[in-house]
């Protein structure tokens, strides 16, 4: 309930009803919604059918040329309900990743209260800090090209198992949830055929990489 009341009213091409009627009937949907999560955890699957992603492609910055395919970000559209099921297993996951030994507590992304402004607040913190010391500086910075298109399912699953512990019906849901994703781009009318993803995961999800994996980056 607490969920629906807080989802954003945008909707997917894939769903079958607009968000809007889930939130106005959500004493309706929602013990359906229950119903089908407990099941997905339990058994340690999640549904085929939501693994399904219309790719809208976007162009990275204003007045980049529309000719390169390069210049766009692809944005996977997702059904609401899927994304449902991604909050509440993040909601469960969430807390045992934070309260890991693992954990980088300096990570600025993905985190309630964090951003780019705090990340910058501790770079200059350590740089004046050092200034004020008498000692050099050294700043390196990388920007690892297509993350969510580029890992490694087996390497993501290794992570979460020897990293932070997480076994089990649990490991086996975040594997069901990240293999077999299949997607589709679509360009007014027309629509391309679907094409299976045999790494990384769909970048506009509620379990991204950086949710999923506080440290790697």
């Amino acid at each position: 309930m607490k969920i629906l009341a807080t989802m954003p009213g945008k909707s997917s091409p894939l769903d079958i009803m607009p968000p809007l009627l889930l939130k106005q009937c959500a004493d309706v949907f929602s013990p359906v919604i229950a119903r089908l999560a407990n099941l997905s955890f339990t058994q340690g699957l999640f549904t085929q059918r939501y693994k399904l992603a219309q790719v809208l492609s976007l162009l990275k910055k204003p007045g980049l040329d529309r000719a390169m395919l390069a210049n766009y970000r692809p944005i996977s559209n997702l059904s609401t309900v899927s994304k449902l099921l991604e909050r509440l297993a993040l909601q469960q996951l969430r807390p045992h990743l934070l309260s890991s030994s693992n954990f980088d507590t300096h990570q600025s992304a993905y985190r309630a209260g964090h951003s780019t402004e705090t990340a910058l607040l501790e770079a200059f913190n350590r740089v004046f800090s050092a200034t004020s010391n008498k000692k050099l500086t050294v700043l390196v910075g990388l920007d690892i090209s297509s993350a969510f298109d580029t890992t490694d399912h087996n390497i993501l699953l290794c992570w979460l198992n020897g990293e932070f512990g997480v076994t089990g019906t649990a490991l086996a849901w975040l594997q069901s949830y990240i293999s077999n994703h299949s997607q589709f781009v679509k360009l007014g009318r027309h629509s391309s055929a679907p094409v299976s993803c045999t790494s990384g995961v769909p970048q506009g999800s509620v379990l991204s990489l950086f949710c999923l994996l506080p440290t790697l980056h």
